[in-house]
Order: C-alpha cells, then structure tokens, then sequence
C-alpha cells in the first residue's frame, strides 16, 4: 500500500460539486482509499489571468496502483466530469495532480512526482499543510514552506461534504 496526496482544484461551474464529484469517483476506483482531505481554499488563478478565483484541496489517499495507474485514473477522472485541454493553466471543471507517491522520485516525460512547481505554491501548500504539516518536502516541512510563501490570495473557506453512497454516483465505479 502507498500514501499518495492529490492536489485538486476547479474553477468552472458548480466547483465544490466537481470537488466532490472526484472524490467520490477517486474513492470508488480499484485499489483507491481517500485518508484524509484538506478544507476547501478559494485561490486567484495562476498563469492566465482573467479566469474566476479557483476552489482547492489537498486529498491524503492510499492506494495499491502504481503511480502511472493513479495518474491514468486521474485522468479518467477529470474527463468523466467534463475536463477540456485548451490552453496551459486555463479554466477547467476539475483539475487533479499527482502530488507525492510515497517517497517516489519519477521524471519520465509522462509524470514528474514530486510535483515540480507545488512547493512554490500557496493553493498547494495551504491546504498541503493543514493535513500534513510536518510533511518533509527537499528538506523543510510543508507547514514551514507554507508559512514560508505567505497565504497572499489563498483562503479558507471550509470543509467539503463529498461522501455519498454509490448509487449517488453515476459512473463512479468506472476506471
């Protein structure tokens, strides 16, 4: 079994409903558990301006897929609600990254792990550092890294109810 933490975010629609809604697909996929998730953070976007104020979490999951596996159903994940690749960094229903796998250093063209740029960022750290906060990420903690960066543009909005039996998930034991 290894300990994975996924970074999800969303910035179109009903954003906590696709927050939700890929928990719950994440949780009903084979050899998926989700341990633990942050509170919900509104964050401003990063890299194209003029897009609306993202909603962000950080999931502690375990998992018996590998972590081009998880990746894949990551994937699956974000098409089954209605992710469309447009431009870097633009708006999308849903966004999910591969944060950390275990203690996995993976850079093959495909999946980079850790996630290059989550220690520079506050929507990643902030929700990062309230489940695990003595995290070691290069050496320094993800509570210090976050207290590091500053929260400018990062807040607090609360927990996400997202769990819900499968009936009340269409789809979800697909993947």
């Amino acid at each position: 079994m290894n300990t994975a933490y996924l970074g999800l975010g969303s910035n179109l629609g009903d954003r906590r409903r696709h927050l939700a809604g890929a928990l719950r697909r994440l949780q009903a996929g084979a050899g998926i558990r989700i341990a633990e998730v942050s509170s919900v953070y509104e964050t401003r976007p990063v890299g194209v301006a003029g897009q609306p104020n993202f909603l962000n979490l950080v999931a502690r999951i375990t998992t018996t897929r590998s972590a081009h596996e998880l990746l894949d159903q990551c994937l699956r994940v974000e098409a089954g609600l209605g992710r469309v690749r447009r431009e870097r960094w633009g708006p999308r229903t849903i966004d999910i990254d591969l944060l950390l796998y275990g203690d996995a250093r993976i850079n093959d063209g495909r999946l980079t792990v850790p996630h290059p740029r989550m220690r520079e960022r506050g929507f990643v750290l902030a929700p990062l550092a309230e489940i695990a906060p003595g995290l070691l990420l290069a050496g320094k903690t993800a509570g210090a890294l976050a207290a590091r960066i500053g929260q400018a543009g990062v807040r607090k909005l609360g927990s996400l109810e997202w769990n819900a039996a499968p009936a009340e998930c269409p789809g979800a034991a697909s993947g």
